[in-house]
């Protein structure tokens, strides 16, 4: 079968997105299928694998992100061979799929990855939330409605786009992970970034940016460590707010037990968490959050805020910690987890029992089975039209 995966971005950048194309790109291909990425911009990066296709495309400035209207010609030719499309960009990807894919009736799924409801707010503070609201509610269902399927990481992610008026069916196929490395790998030294081992860790890896709440996970360590002598935290990743974080982190009080790695190749990032105790998240907005999960496969309790995504996969009691978006809430929590050995302890056999649902042989069978549906119905429906 040849899939063709549509994105905004693609590699360099770094997301959930791209990792979860490339994960799945990668188990996919061995079978047999030929998995395409068309992605805009970014021609000048040589791609570590084969049929990546990208089309020109202006730079949105610190987003990573590409503003493109059109695909290239050789582009839209590769594209019109696929056998299906899978879209993960809505506005502008999926504005194309709509206009290549569309009258060759190519079937095209849709998943949605992110809560473009709440990064609207983060990072269009001059656009009045009403009016965020009113773009989506008038652009998300006319788009998913021209869809063949829509898919939804979570069933938290369910209710989000029901309340943004998506009447059409919606299937819930989790997001996977490779869960080997995380599972055999080894620990990076604690000695490296200056930790003892007899520290108690706290580790947050992912994109530091606006919509991912880290302020108010400062704000929590800095009540923490007034309880827990030997606490610390690590902060992996890049993003926006990296800087601004690093000033905020200096300002605390506390900023000689925070450290920041910046962004890590993704080879390395389960010995970043198996060095840890614990994982933390005060985010928001997540969909379906791949390095929870991947925290989870490494053995670490969790702890995060009730929302969509986050409580789908943390249990609270049984593989993490769950609390109210309350500051006092969660610092209590933090507290808890860390003071407490044998929780962490227990918490994290089931973690690690919780992670197997979202292995990445499983999940993407689940949507290769998705896509194989919807491949025979085209078939069928070209067969009626011949006779």
């Amino acid at each position: 079968m040849r899939i063709g995966m549509m994105a905004d971005m693609y590699k360099p950048h770094i997301s959930g997105v791209t990792n979860y194309i490339s994960l799945n790109k990668r188990e996919l291909e061995p079978a047999g299928h030929k998995v395409y990425v068309f992605t805009l911009g970014g021609e000048a990066y040589e791609d570590d694998e084969l049929y990546v296709v990208r089309s020109p495309a202006i730079p949105i400035p610190d987003t990573g992100y590409y503003l493109g209207f059109r695909y290239s010609r050789a582009a839209q030719r590769k594209l019109g061979s696929m056998d299906i499309v899978h879209v993960h960009h809505p506005f502008v990807s999926g504005r194309l799929a709509l206009r290549y894919c569309r009258p060759r009736g190519i079937p095209i799924i849709f998943t949605n990855h992110t809560r473009y409801d709440l990064y609207a707010q983060a990072y269009l503070p001059m656009v009045p939330e009403a009016l965020s609201e009113t773009l989506l509610h008038a652009y998300m269902p006319d788009f998913c409605a021209s869809c063949d399927l829509v898919i939804a990481p979570s069933a938290g992610l369910v209710k989000v786009l029901r309340g943004l008026g998506v009447g059409s069916p919606i299937e819930v196929a989790p997001n996977g992970v490779d869960l080997r490395p995380f599972e055999q790998g080894a620990p990076r030294s604690r000695a490296e970034f200056g930790l003892a081992d007899d520290d108690c860790v706290l580790i947050y890896l992912g994109r530091v940016a606006p919509e991912k709440n880290l302020g108010f996970l400062l704000q929590a360590f800095v009540g923490a460590k007034s309880v827990v002598e030997n606490l610390h935290l690590l902060i992996v990743g890049g993003g926006p707010a990296l800087e601004s974080l690093r000033d905020e982190a200096g300002r605390s009080g506390v900023g000689a037990f925070i450290r920041f790695t910046g962004p890590v190749p993704y080879q390395d990032v389960p010995g970043m968490l198996m060095l840890a105790d614990a994982f933390v998240t005060p985010s928001l907005t997540e969909v379906h959050p791949l390095s929870l999960i991947e925290a989870l496969a490494a053995g670490l309790p969790a702890i995060g805020i009730e929302s969509p995504g986050v409580e789908d996969t943390i249990c609270d009691g049984e593989n993490g910690l769950l609390c109210a978006n309350d500051l006092a809430v969660f610092t209590a929590k933090l507290v808890r987890l860390t003071l407490d050995a044998e929780l962490r302890q227990r918490l994290a056999g089931g973690a690690r029992e919780s992670a197997k649902q979202y292995d990445i042989r499983r999940t993407s069978g689940i949507m290769m089975s998705h896509y194989e549906r919807l491949a025979e119905e085209r078939v069928r429906r070209s067969d009626g039209k011949a006779t």
